[in-house]
């Protein structure tokens, strides 16, 4: 029999899975329209505004939905207290490329990464050799300081724990102006399609191989189809700092929002050992 506790989950998987799919509508219908204004005005639209996703993380862009996918009539409860420090001075890098970059990390190395936050340093171990496109893209976008002084937009207290962060945007539009391959579906972490807590994946389209910037960092273990690029393990400190950022809580009330702390990646780098 199906207790109260997995209906719910399961009830809330299905609604993320709806909005998934109603978002990508909605960017097709974008994009379209985006081809059109650029033929008429002669403009080369460089890039484009990719939406990304894990599970239902989708957005269009439009401004009820940008970067979060809350219900736009939810009513926001009273925020926590904030608990975490001004970013540092600066400004987010507009930047894109048209193609990926060459691979050329060392595939047999150590490599980390750390998130310098507002919240608190986030330490990844990165898994080069099972997933070297997605580690080699963020050693190329680290390199270039495209996640420096960047928000993570969105937080997910409701049938599935991750913090999404790396749009340039904040409004869960945003990418590189390249995609990457989905690389380590069949991690040995993933069983029963989980992602256990301590997991770092890549956002997307909910189509393959359509990962650019954005992520996902999962701070309680989450029910998701194995279709999200898993490529670094968290710290034990730095799942500390999110479940500091998770209970703040988010901004709809509603379990899906934009994070009522202030987080921002004040330096994003990647090192090799």
């Amino acid at each position: 029999m199906v207790s109260q506790e997995q209906r719910r989950r399961q009830l809330a998987r299905e609604k993320f899975l709806r909005q998934q799919q109603r978002r990508t509508s909605a960017r097709r219908r974008t994009r379209t329209r985006n081809a059109v204004i650029a033929a008429v005005v002669g403009v080369v639209v460089a890039g484009g505004a990719t939406a990304y996703a894990t599970g239902a993380f989708k957005s269009d862009g439009k401004k009820a939905e940008a970067g979060a996918g809350a219900t736009p009539s939810a009513t926001p409860t009273s925020k926590a207290p904030d608990p975490c420090e001004k970013p540092a001075e600066g400004k987010v890098k507009s930047l894109t490329w048209k193609k990926e970059p060459a691979v050329t990390i060392d595939t047999s190395a150590a490599y980390t990464m750390k998130m310098a936050t507002t919240c608190g340093d986030i330490d990844i171990a990165l898994k080069a050799s099972a997933a070297p496109h997605t580690v080699n893209s963020f050693d190329f976008l680290a390199g270039k300081g495209y996640f420096d002084h960047t928000k993570c937009h969105r937080l997910t207290t409701n049938g599935i724990y991750v913090l999404q962060c790396g749009d340039p945007t904040a409004q869960g539009s945003g990418g590189p102006g390249y995609t990457i391959p989905d690389e380590n579906l069949k991690d040995k972490s993933l069983k029963g399609n989980v992602y256990p807590a301590g997991t770092i994946a890549m956002a997307n389209t909910g189509q393959k191989h359509t990962g650019g910037s954005q992520f996902f960092l999962v701070y309680q273990d989450s029910q998701l189809p194995p279709s999200y690029t898993p490529f670094g393990t968290i710290s034990k400190s730095g799942l500390t700092v999110l479940k500091k950022i998770a209970g703040a809580g988010e901004s709809t009330g509603q379990g899906d929002g934009a994070p009522n702390a202030t987080v921002v990646i004040n330096k994003l780098t990647v090192t090799k050992s």
